[in-house]
């Protein structure tokens, strides 16, 4: 599959000075704005060869490589590399941390410069598009003029549509991943169910904890709720069955099959690295995200003819097929040229991130094609 981008150091751009702050979809302005971003490859002299990725809920700028921080493997290091779907050898990539975010970009972890204390839950309830305003402030100090692509999965194919329908001069093609024009009740309720759980904390403290115990407990267990929304029932069963940690039961409310003790695990390693009060503020992003209506998407492809590829998995029961295709839909009643591709896997929603061979194949190809077309 090629090879790493090798050690790779995270960068920050701030903007949005008093008296400049960025106007926020809820009406307020918000200023100084910090976004921690990543970059992969070299920008070509035209400058017609950047890809914009954005990542998904829990994620952050670390998409590839070997971090200079903490020596981790970035998110989606098994696409993005030489000889990789996206090819650093002929691309420039570039990935910002979201605003709202607690991973180096400006959110409710944040100190806030005028009271010098962390914003907390005073930070202002932030969209998808406040989050794609920002990476365009971004975009534009990297002196880029046009993307070749913007493309990401689940949350992050939300701000991808979302560059498509406010920045459309912007983008020559975009490629949303598993992921909706709108999140669904079902959806919408797993997220207040997330969030019920990390109020619930004793520690949660209104939001103000960060001078005391965080609500580990209450975050451990949002992660536990939303984890199993991104596996399919095929790849539990796959993965645990009923097996047990211990022959026998236990007899006790302790973790006896292997499924618990993967949920247990897996929350109680995201509480070291993620911020609850984000986990918060992003959620509700995604909740209030919506690009349904005709007049939110882009208008009819008569000026910026940005082009898309969609693809979803049929095991993703999160984000299943059946939202993608709306978006298809929708693209093609305004004329837009869309390419539309179902796969097959049994990691469900996960399958963007770790069943990627197929995926892979298409983007590099589509890709390709739109280089040619762009650079043309």
């Amino acid at each position: 599959m090629g090879n790493s981008v090798g050690v790779v150091k995270t960068n920050y751009f701030s903007f949005g000075y008093h008296p400049e702050e960025m106007p926020l979809e809820s009406g307020i302005r918000l200023g100084p704005i910090t976004i921690a971003y990543e970059t992969y490859g070299t920008l070509n002299p035209q400058k017609s060869n950047a890809i914009l990725i954005t990542h998904a809920l829990s994620a952050d700028a670390h998409a590839a490589g070997i971090s200079a921080e903490n020596g981790e493997t970035g998110w989606w290091d098994n696409m993005i590399g030489p000889g990789k779907a996206i090819d650093t050898s002929r691309y420039f990539v570039i990935c910002s941390n979201v605003l709202g975010g607690c991973k180096g970009s400006t959110g409710p972890s944040s100190l806030d410069i005028k009271t010098g204390k962390h914003y907390a839950l005073t930070f202002p309830v932030i969209t998808i598009a406040d989050m794609v305003k920002a990476q365009k402030h971004l975009i534009e100090e990297l002196g880029i003029k046009k993307l070749l692509c913007v493309m990401g999965g689940s949350m992050g194919g939300m701000q991808a549509l979302q560059w498509a329908a406010s920045f459309p001069e912007m983008a020559c093609c975009v490629i949303p991943i598993a992921t909706a024009v709108k999140h669904s009740p079902q959806q919408i309720a797993f997220n207040e169910v997330i969030r019920q759980a990390i109020m619930a904390d004793y520690n949660w403290c209104g939001g103000n904890y960060y001078e005391g115990t965080p609500p580990h407990s209450g975050l451990a267990l949002a992660r536990m709720i939303g984890h199993i929304t991104f596996m399919s029932e095929k790849s539990m069963e796959d993965k645990f069955s009923r097996r047990l940690k211990n022959p026998g039961y236990s007899f006790r409310f302790t973790p006896d099959f292997e499924v618990e003790g993967y949920l247990h695990y897996r929350g109680n390693n995201f509480v070291k690295r993620f911020d609850a009060n984000s986990y918060l503020y992003i959620t509700k992003a995604m909740d209030y995200f919506d690009l349904s209506e005709e007049t939110h998407f882009p208008p009819p492809a008569t000026g910026a003819k940005v082009r898309f590829l969609v693809i979803s998995f049929k095991s993703d029961w999160l984000y299943p097929p059946h939202q993608s295709q709306t978006i298809v839909r929708l693209l093609k009643r305004k004329r837009y040229d869309v390419t539309y591709c179902e796969l097959c896997s049994n990691y469900g929603h996960d399958a963007f991130l770790v069943d990627i061979n197929q995926q892979a194949e298409l983007i590099s190809h589509f890709l390709s094609g739109e280089f040619a077309k762009c650079a043309s």
